[in-house]
């Protein structure tokens, strides 16, 4: 979502975060801004809508000295986009300035309150409303600008992230977070400040990750100083992140998508790294093994995940019914967190998020621990608020993820499922040693197998072009792969702004078919599994009413390919892997469709890459 950057220290400010926005530009957003204090006090405001690169050029001859400054980019939620609209923004009297991630949900009252007590407001975002109330409560208890945060804050109801700087001031930034993330790089004599460490990596590796509730005093020369909103000393939790530059870079590739998806071969061998003996074939999750009681003994595990993390979640359903023979449901967050769900105290419930910052899983996750449930993490994101509320938990391990349309957490997340499963079957004994270690085999495959469909590249990017003129696409699959067609459509959704569905195949007769013609292509996964005779029927059904097919089958299949227009020939493995396999060549489909038809790949339209607010 909104993406926050700031800096307190010697240096000049304004270059350091600008080039930290330029880092959470893949976050998505619709326009950019920056908050300077200089050497004299005088606190100067610049934003406009747009992108980064848009600021820079407006403030290219404005004075942008000074060694305090916040910046941010705006996901709209409260008012268009639009220069008034986007952040930071100043209070009344031009005393303060505010940036601010994250939904006040009781802003009308608040604002209503304050235009009695003589405030005007120039937007239309909940944002100005927050740093006025901060200003009028300042100048009614007289009292110093963290004390007027601090009171202000309690009045809030609703999710933020803030940072707040003072003119007068010009060595102290005022920051807060509730259910938003917000991080502190501790570097020498000098912070900075980001709703996302990857975006400050260029200058620290160590972070103190604030909690909810908790409010920062950022000051040069002194040290950090943390307290919750009841007045009460914070927790300072300090850890170092170990993270490449290069990792941030698109490498020589047109975009990080692509980037991301050919990096597969070595993000699967980070995420099983360590965790696999190839000579025992054993597998080791220090997460599970150190909760073994309370995996033997889950009466019902339940995933609550949104998005691409959901599909993932459905093929962990199948994974985990069919190696540990547990009962399994798999919930939308979001939806969850509303409904009155039941709960009990042998329920397991698994959080799987990318940036281990998504709102409505966090949500859920305090719903499941204060009903006794134990909470295991799946993300991504070292330090994340996942990673730090979970009992316990899992990391993917596959390097920061910039595109927006998510690729390598997709696999690194059905990767550590399975790991998951594996681990908790040796332990229940609901699989033999030789069905465990035929899946481990082919687990430590999977970085060639990769390679070999990343090999496929060029193929499918020529099988892209045929299908440019597309409105509508139609994806199927059965069993595991059946949660592999729902991601299928969800990137070429995401990306190319073509509506696609995804079906289990056997459905199609009940409805979906009415829509095939010789205008709608349909994306058939018919690789080998118990129902293989059966999804080539249903693909004789399409081509018998004019539908184009493309198969995604294995090499050498020629029942399937007797049946399709277009196929994309995969190797086959584990039938519990093939998800990992076939996710690859559905994610090159959507992107080289996304690049003809001139999308912006990375940062697609509407879309933020967490989704850090309701």
């Amino acid at each position: 979502m909104c993406g926050i950057v700031g800096y307190v220290g010697d240096r000049d400010a304004c270059p350091i975060i600008i080039k930290g926005l330029k880092r959470l530009e893949y976050r998505g957003y619709d326009s950019a801004g920056v908050a300077i204090v200089n050497d004299k006090g005088e606190l100067n405001v610049f934003k406009c809508k747009g992108k980064v690169s848009g600021l820079e050029e407006f403030i290219s001859e404005k004075d942008t000295r000074g060694c305090v400054g916040i910046a941010h980019t705006r996901w709209a939620t409260h008012g268009e986009p639009s220069d008034r609209n986007a952040h930071p923004h100043y209070s009344a009297s031009g005393n303060l300035a505010l940036i601010h991630n994250g939904i006040i949900e009781n802003f009308r009252v608040l604002k209503d309150a304050l235009i009695q007590n003589g405030y005007t407001f120039k937007s239309s975002t909940d944002s100005e409303v927050l740093v006025n109330l901060i200003e009028y409560v300042k100048q009614s208890n007289d009292c110093s600008l963290e004390e007027a945060v601090r009171l202000a804050l309690k009045q809030v109801v609703g999710a933020y992230a803030i940072a707040v700087v003072e003119r007068g001031n010009n060595s102290r930034i005022v920051a807060a977070r509730q259910s938003s993330p917000m991080v502190i790089g501790i570097g020498k004599g000098e912070y900075f400040l980001s709703s996302d460490a990857a975006s400050i990596i260029d200058y620290t590796n160590d972070f103190a990750y604030l909690n909810d509730g908790e409010i920062a005093v950022i000051e040069k020369g002194k040290d950090l100083e943390i307290k919750t909103l009841d007045n009460e000393d914070g927790h300072l939790d300090i850890r170092r992140l170990e993270l490449s530059i290069s990792q941030l870079e698109k490498g020589g590739y047109p975009h990080f998508m692509l980037k991301e998806i050919h990096e597969q071969p070595n993000t699967i061998v980070d995420c099983i790294r360590g965790r696999i003996n190839p000579e025992t074939l054993e597998v080791y999750l220090s997460g599970v093994a150190l909760n073994k009681e309370k995996f033997l003994n889950a009466g019902r595990i339940i995933f609550v995940a949104c998005g691409t993390s959901w599909h993932a979640s459905l093929i962990g359903e199948h994974i985990f019914e069919n190696m540990c023979r547990i009962p399994v449901e798999v919930e939308y967050a979001s939806e969850f967190r509303y409904r009155n769900p039941i709960i009990r105290k042998d329920d397991i419930v698994i959080a799987v998020s990318q940036s281990g910052e998504t709102a409505d899983t966090l949500a859920a996750l305090e719903i499941a621990k204060k009903a006794g449930a134990f909470v295991y993490g799946i993300c991504n994101a070292v330090g994340s608020s996942i990673a730090r509320v979970t009992d316990s938990g899992t990391y993917i391990h596959v390097g920061p993820e910039i595109g927006v349309a998510s690729t390598k957490a997709f696999t690194g997340q059905v990767t550590v499922m399975a790991m998951m499963a594996l681990c908790i079957a040796q332990m229940k004994g609901t699989m033999t040693e030789e069905q465990r270690h035929a899946v481990v085999r082919d687990m430590l495959r999977l970085p060639e197998i990769t390679k070999e469909v990343l090999s496929t590249d060029s193929v499918i990017a020529d099988l892209a072009k045929i299908f440019t003129y597309a409105h509508n696409f139609i994806y199927l699959g059965r069993g595991y792969n059946y949660p592999t067609a729902l991601e299928g459509a969800l990137k070429l959704k995401e990306i190319s702004y073509i509506h696609a569905e995804g079906y289990p195949a056997a459905e199609m007769k009940h409805g979906p078919i009415a829509l095939i013609d010789t205008e709608m292509p349909t994306v058939v996964i018919a690789t080998p599994d118990h129902t293989h005779d059966k999804t080539v029927s249903n693909m004789e059904e399409i081509k018998a009413r004019g539908g184009k097919i493309i198969a995604v089958m294995a090499h050498g299949d020629e029942h399937a390919s007797k049946s399709a227009d277009y196929v994309i020939e995969v190797p086959v493995c584990s039938e519990c892997l093939m998800p990992i396999v076939v996710s690859i060549p559905l994610q090159l489909l959507a992107y080289y469709i996304a690049v003809y038809k001139g999308r912006n790949v990375d940062q697609p339209r509407n879309l933020a890459k967490s989704v850090t607010v309701e």
